[in-house]
């Protein structure tokens, strides 16, 4: 019985010194900081340095917008510039606090020169009703609003296929009895019926001036003329 007491006795001692020198190591390791991130904002390449604080593009500014204000009424807005912007006042003098001055409006209701749209080539601009395409719109660098920068909106389609109209009505009236007009618009099926019916005796012909003259007929694709 005292052999055995003093096993266990043995065993818990061993035990505590290994507890004690764990401790001990785990107190002596230096505390190793995490790497702060040394990579520029992508804002930053919008923003010109030195410049007017107050003409930096909105990326580059965090303002405490004000709702409450009204409607296509002039506002005024304290902003603070992001970190890793430099800017300055009037005087050249290195500023972070400012204020800007604004039209009372959130950013869907600006003109459409104060925002840029994705366009659709897969709607047909000639057709009734005229067909609308969802597209997303970002506002332009130095106008400020309210709400988000980025948003939808339904547009009419308008793009183009690089056809020009003068083009058109100039084959029309002079090779339009072979088809050219038809043929130049991409309308090949019509191009060949005016070919061999020789411009419908003539009067394909006129009629094909008049309609391409007031632009009902347009670029297959359904394309815009330029």
């Amino acid at each position: 019985a005292g052999s055995l007491m003093t096993t266990r006795h043995s065993q818990t001692q061993s035990m505590l010194e290994k507890s004690l020198t764990l401790t001990s190591t785990s107190t002596n390791t230096p505390y190793s900081k995490a790497a702060e991130p040394t990579e520029m904002p992508s804002y930053v390449t919008k923003c010109p340095s030195n410049g007017l604080c107050s003409r930096l593009p909105a990326d580059c500014m965090t303002c405490n917008t004000n709702f409450s204000c009204i409607y296509g009424k002039p506002a005024t807005f304290d902003c603070k510039v992001k970190p890793y912007v430099h800017c300055v006042d009037q005087n050249n003098s290195e500023q972070e606090n400012f204020t800007i001055n604004m039209t009372c409006q959130f950013c869907w209701q600006l003109p459409t020169t104060d925002y840029v749209c994705t366009n659709s080539t897969n709607c047909m601009t000639v057709s009734c009703p005229r067909q609308r395409y969802n597209a997303t719109c970002t506002v332009r660098d130095h106008i400020h609003c309210l709400g988000n920068r980025v948003f939808p909106k339904m547009l009419y389609c308008n793009w183009t296929g690089g056809y020009k109209w003068s083009t058109a009505l100039a084959l029309s009236i002079t090779l339009g009895g072979f088809g050219a007009d038809r043929f130049y618009l991409g309308q090949w099926r019509e191009g060949l019926g005016k070919l061999f019916s020789f411009g419908g005796l003539g009067i394909w012909t006129l009629i094909d001036v008049l309609l391409i003259g007031v632009g009902y007929v347009g670029p297959a694709d359904g394309s815009l003329y330029i």
